[in-house]
């Protein structure tokens, strides 16, 4: 089992910028890929970024250019680096891994941080 924990996330001016953490704990080894999504009141929960295990990345179109994700060289903890920050940034930001071994297939979410950008 895989455990995550998010970190980062607040308020902020647009135009600003934020960094999202997220710590994998547990059974990493079994981590394909880990990724970052959001939801606002009243939306569909949607993809921001993705990073596979061999470090592949994939955008929403909304936000190519403006967001970077990243990990540590240990793949314990991935980042997600958000500059130029717009009020349509203002959503809860969950942190998912995708995880499989020996058969098993799995999606694990952290809890939820909150990000919020002021006009």
């Amino acid at each position: 089992q895989v455990q995550l924990v998010e970190s980062g996330g607040g308020l902020v001016q647009a135009g600003g910028s934020l960094r999202l953490s997220c710590a994998a704990s547990g059974r990493t080894f079994t981590i394909n890929a880990m990724g970052w999504y959001r939801q606002a009141p009243g939306k569909q929960r949607e993809l921001v970024a993705t990073i596979t295990r061999g470090g592949s990345t994939n955008y929403a179109n909304s936000v190519k250019g403006r967001f970077t994700i990243s990990r540590d060289n240990a793949n314990y903890t991935v980042y997600l680096q958000m500059n130029s920050l717009k009020p349509e940034d203002t959503a809860d930001y969950y942190c998912n891994a995708a995880t499989a071994f020996v058969g098993t297939r799995g999606d694990i979410w952290g809890q939820g941080i909150q990000v919020t950008v002021s006009s």
